[in-house]
């Protein structure tokens, strides 16, 4: 992008605008008023966001550890922190879960502003556990569970979209695969070494990368930190 293509905004009126899956890299705010501006930035830990000359990331990211304990351990590198890591991810969800148990029926399949239910955030980290230990480390023959929800960006060359159900399962049935899912990743971690850790994977999704299982353990761990961040902000929406 030259400057030429630089778009620029003078005594503009945004209030109440949203953005979606947009990117604001490098942009520059100057004299805005920003009261109520909310931002949700997955990937914000491997930047920086200045306000006022501040770069709030690490405040941001020692609240987020705060909240969810155990969440600091996201990037262990050795198998007893990964242990102890994929613990408390455990015991986040498991709280999520029975709070969203006593909430009233239906609770489970409410989408807020059209992200995923409850129910299909469980299913998508059936998904990512499938993709990135079924896949990428244990090298399955047909890893995928059909109940798991996946991006539809992944529809690509070799990979069959047509094994995912299109019905709807019952939450009794989310929940029992996804135990089974949770099951296999502390199954691995149970036994895994250093050495395994280190050892070499094709990339889930672009084989022609080469990442460590290590890698690959980092994106199940980081994925559910994140899915259960977004599945708590949603039922804090219904109250």
């Amino acid at each position: 992008m030259t400057q030429d293509d630089v778009k620029v905004f003078v005594d503009t009126d945004l209030r109440g605008a949203r953005f979606d899956r947009a990117t604001l890299a490098g942009a520059v705010m100057r004299g805005v008023d920003v009261s109520g501006l909310d931002i949700d930035a997955p990937w914000l830990a491997e930047t920086a966001l200045l306000v006022n000359g501040v770069d709030v990331v690490p405040l941001v990211e020692a609240e987020l550890n705060r909240r969810f304990p155990g969440r600091e351990l996201r990037q262990a590198t050795d198998p007893a922190d990964l242990r102890a890591a994929w613990a408390a991810v455990e015991r986040a969800w498991a709280a999520a879960v029975d709070r969203v148990l006593a909430m009233p029926e239906g609770t489970v399949d409410v989408s807020i502003d059209g992200e995923w239910t409850f129910a299909q955030t469980l299913r998508h980290l059936v998904f990512a556990a499938d993709a990135w230990l079924g896949k990428a480390v244990l090298r399955l023959p047909q890893p995928f569970h059909p109940l798991g929800q996946s991006h539809v960006e992944y529809e690509t060359d070799g990979f069959d979209m047509s094994v995912f159900t299109t019905e709807r399962p019952t939450f009794e049935t989310v929940l029992r695969v996804r135990a089974e899912r949770q099951a296999m990743v502390r199954d691995f971690l149970a036994t895994v070494t250093p050495e395994l850790l280190a050892g070499s994977r094709p990339s889930a999704w672009w084989p022609e990368y080469i990442v460590s299982v290590l890698h690959c353990l980092h994106v199940i761990i980081g994925e559910e930190w994140q899915h259960l961040r977004f599945a708590l902000r949603d039922l804090d929406a219904q109250g």
